[in-house]
């Protein structure tokens, strides 16, 4: 009898931020912005969700400071960098 595949397991974002995304987001390494840094978020914020998740996804260099793409967590899914971003968010924005 085949075996089943096993079943990937997404990851929440807080565990996502947890992770990988603490590494710079905890710091402020390469001008990645704190959950504390309210003011720095603003500016982002203020340029859309979308454009939020295409900086996660694809990456960003510029003179904001420097996202790899996916964090450097080529492993991660799309849905788990986005879930992540909307926890970064939900973070600051509350």
């Amino acid at each position: 009898m085949p075996q089943a595949k096993p079943v990937a397991t997404l990851l929440t974002g807080p565990q996502v931020f947890n992770e990988a995304c603490i590494a710079c987001h905890g710091t402020g390494i390469g001008g990645a912005p704190t959950l504390e840094d309210s003011a720095t978020w603003e500016a982002r914020i203020a340029q859309g969700r979308d454009t939020l998740y295409l900086h996660a996804l694809e990456g960003y260099t510029g003179s904001a400071g420097y996202m790899p793409p996916k964090g450097a967590r080529l492993d991660l899914s799309d849905r788990e960098i986005s879930d992540a971003v909307d926890y970064m968010l939900s973070q600051v924005t509350n």
